[in-house]
């Protein structure tokens, strides 16, 4: 078997990390796909229809820059609405099968909003974003803004009338550790791929060439902020590492990091020929692109892996370990490559499967 499970904690490093991910990430050489894929698995799953809306939604994005100010999907119609502020735009939008809704604040009126909210109201606790629906900037205050912090912040909104609604949130904002974010360790970077858990313990999942590098694991490059241990490192022959949180549990979230945003990770399941995903990671952030092959052996410089996914996303040194999905479904660990993401080139993934397999942990 190709498995190698090694539990290893408080070890040394046994390689240095930026010569792991430069050799795996850019000089990884061209390898064939794997002979007897199944049949039809290069046939793209058909998109849901909140897919198709959400693309359509990206199109006339691009189409109607800002003379949109948002767009949204119906919860009782399951149409995609756009928001315009003119005739012209209503007409693009219904010519292109969506629903156009004439509102009264354009998308530079919001803009100043948030800037003005930006100036006056960055307060810790509180947090702002567009409302499509209501055309308004909603503003949310947490438990800890109170005394003179909420009359300020509250005072701030007041000066825009109806172009914010403020609300109150139970509990705090606080940071959390989401997948496609960095973690150093050995004085090197790497990208967290999946919170994962295992009864009342929780771990994240990354590159295995990542994990065999040292067992302790931190939130920023100066070793102050600990996230864990490494609890398990399979590479070569896979490419998959686990770590084991050190902090509360509280402090994990089943997320990936989009750098604008998270989507929420909600199961995992196996990549499919044709079908479009997604990356994120700590380097070159959020890219996508679309499978190419499955089951692909690649020859690194440190040693041979199988069974990976072969895409086209770009990603590079950093990225190892970070995340690939479609949606809600987390699909792989990015595990080499060649290429960048100024001149493209194809990129190789961990099936995330094999790894929750093998460690007995699932998706949350």
């Amino acid at each position: 078997m190709k498995h190698r499970h090694a539990r290893i904690r408080g070890t040394t490093a046994i390689g240095a990390i930026t010569g792991l991910m430069a050799t795996a990430l850019v000089a990884a050489p061209a390898a064939q796909a794997a002979a007897g894929s199944p049949a039809g698995s290069d046939v793209p799953p058909t998109p849901s229809p909140q897919a198709s809306a959400a693309k359509l939604a990206g199109s006339l994005a691009g189409t109607l820059g800002a003379r949109s100010p948002g767009a949204y999907i119906d919860r009782a119609t399951g149409k995609l609405v756009v928001t315009v502020t003119d005739a012209g735009a209503a007409q693009t939008v219904r010519a292109a099968g969506a629903e156009a809704r004439t509102v009264q604040r354009s998308d530079a009126d919001l803009k100043k909003v948030m800037a003005a909210l930006k100036r006056d109201a960055t307060v810790p606790g509180t947090a702002w974003a567009v409302d499509p629906a209501a055309n308004q900037v909603v503003l949310s205050l947490d438990s800890t803004v109170t005394g003179a912090k909420a009359e300020k912040v509250r005072a701030a909104a007041q000066k825009h009338g109806a172009a914010i609604r403020t609300r109150q949130v139970a509990g705090r904002f606080r940071t959390f550790t989401a997948g496609g974010e960095a973690i150093y360790a050995g004085g090197g970077r790497c990208s967290l791929g999946f919170n994962v858990k295992k009864g009342s313990e929780f771990f994240f999942l990354t590159a295995g060439h990542c994990t065999e590098i040292g067992g302790a694991w931190f939130s920023d490059q100066a070793s102050t902020q600990k996230l864990g241990d490494t609890d398990g490192s399979s590479f070569p022959g896979d490419d998959y590492g686990i770590v084991k949180y050190t902090g509360s549990p509280a402090d994990t979230q089943g997320t990936v990091h989009l750098y604008s945003g998270t989507q929420d990770i909600t199961t995992a399941g196996e990549a499919t020929v044709g079908q479009s995903v997604t990356r994120s990671g700590s380097t070159t952030q959020v890219h996508e692109g679309e499978v190419t092959a499955l089951n692909q052996t690649v020859n690194y410089a440190e040693g041979t892996v199988s069974g990976l996914i072969e895409t086209t996303v770009c990603a590079e040194p950093g990225d190892s370990g970070g995340s690939l999905f479609a949606g809600s479904t987390a699909l792989g660990l990015t595990s080499g490559g060649s290429g960048d993401c100024t001149s493209g080139g194809t990129t190789f993934f961990q099936p995330v499967g094999e790894a929750l397999s093998a460690y007995g942990v699932e998706i949350y």
